[in-house]
């Protein structure tokens, strides 16, 4: 099992920055990807931006350029630094953290969450 605990979020204006962080614990050594979802309300779920174990980064179309993702290995620690923030960037911010297991053509993704953080970003 993995536990996730994210800190960071609140209220910004818009225009302004953000910084969310994610620490990881128990069993870590196995973990593919982390990342930051995030869930408005009345809309699903999606991802923001994630980083691999060998530091490819994807992110939303709706944040790139504003969104920087990055992973301390050592710490297994992921943050999200917002800039430029919009009013519609407010959600719930969700930690993620996924393991791939599994022969290449038959692999099963288990993934692990934290417990969300909000982000309201007003105009």
């Amino acid at each position: 099992q993995v536990q996730l605990v994210e800190s960071g979020g609140g209220w910004a204006q818009a225009g302004g920055s953000l910084r969310l962080s994610c620490s990881a614990s128990g069993s870590t050594r196995s973990i593919n990807g982390l990342g930051w979802y995030r869930q408005a309300p009345g809309q699903q779920r999606e991802l923001v931006a994630d980083i691999s174990s060998h530091g490819s980064t994807n992110y939303a179309d709706s944040v790139k350029g504003r969104f920087t993702i990055t992973r301390d290995y050592a710490k297994n620690t992921v943050s999200l630094q917002m800039d430029s923030l919009k009013p519609e960037d407010t959600a719930v911010y969700y930690c993620n953290a996924y393991k791939e297991v599994g022969p290449v053509e038959r692999v099963v993704r288990y993934d692990y969450w934290g417990q969300g953080t909000q982000v309201t970003v007003s105009s």
